[in-house]
């Protein structure tokens, strides 16, 4: 198995804005978590006339702090990378203070909540949808889409040419790899949307959660090759016999963490649904989840 070089040395202060580049600002909202790591970033992006990226969760500490960060300015745009209730609530009170635009790829269709996917913000629908490769603007900043589906069916990832940076989401992290939670997170796709990565020359990925990764090439195909060989050792796990999410967990997770017991196993059931897409395993070789 690939040994992935995470990078968790990341010195953020809830609530300031730290200058990352010429065009970029960073403020850092306070809801640390196992899979938030130590909180959900927010990004301005441009001077006088501005874009925030991911508002965050529905949280008055932080809508001050955006809020203040952007005194004397306009806020044009509120782009949303997904609707996960740790970046999408709070874009609806920032809209009531600035009047800007939300925009996202749209609204999830309903479906049945399970395990990480109860924390869905249903509610999130934007005012103007992007979808790959549509382009929004303003003085010296242009933002991209690019759709990248996976860890959730509505994940857009944001390219500034200007900075060459790309603003991930939840897609790719330097501090810890995405969860993808079944019954919206969708592992092929997730795999389909970090290859579709792998032809552009981003000089630096600037994901919702943790430090950026300069150079994010290699780091891309890292994690390609890490869930590549995670996927055939639970294939190999299925071969051996086990039959059950915690059988297969407990096998190719040693050492884990019991707070991120819930998560493996939802990556792992999203590993063998692609298993199964592929006609590698029967869809029905599980006999139990958990």
């Amino acid at each position: 198995m690939t040994t992935l070089a995470f990078d968790r040395d990341f010195d953020a202060v809830p609530g300031e804005a730290a200058q990352i580049s010429p065009l970029v600002r960073r403020v850092l909202c306070a809801n640390p978590s196992p899979f938030t790591f130590k909180g959900t970033s927010s990004f301005i992006v441009g001077k006088g006339q501005v874009a925030i990226i991911d508002p965050g969760p529905l949280d008055e500490a932080h809508l001050a702090a955006l809020t203040h960060a952007v005194r004397g300015e306009t806020v044009t745009h509120i782009l949303i990378t997904h609707s996960h209730a740790d970046h999408s609530p709070l874009a609806a009170r920032l809209q009531e203070l600035t009047g800007a635009v939300t925009v996202g790829y749209g609204q999830i269709a309903a479906t049945a909540t399970a395990g990480l996917d109860a924390s869905t913000d249903h509610s999130f629908a934007p005012d103007q949808r992007m979808a790959h490769g549509d382009t929004l603007t303003g003085p010296g900043w242009t933002l991209q889409a690019l759709f990248t589906p996976g860890h959730m069916s509505n994940h857009l990832c944001f390219a500034s040419p200007e900075e060459q940076a790309l603003f991930t989401g939840d897609h790719v992290m330097s501090w810890a790899t995405s969860v993808v939670a079944p019954p919206n997170g969708n592992m092929g796709h997730y795999m389909a949307s970090l290859r579709a990565l792998l032809s552009r020359d981003d000089a630096v990925y600037l994901p919702a959660h943790g430090p950026s990764r300069p150079n994010p090439k290699a780091w891309l195909q890292s994690l390609i090759t890490h869930r590549e060989q995670r996927e055939a050792a639970i294939l190999a796990c299925i071969n051996q016999g086990h039959r059950s999410i915690s059988a297969i967990v407990a096998q190719i997770y040693p050492g884990l963490d019991p707070k991120l017991h819930a998560a493996a196993g939802l990556s792992t059931q999203a590993h063998v649904q692609h298993l199964v897409e592929q006609g590698l395993v029967a869809a029905n070789v599980l006999t139990k989840g958990f």
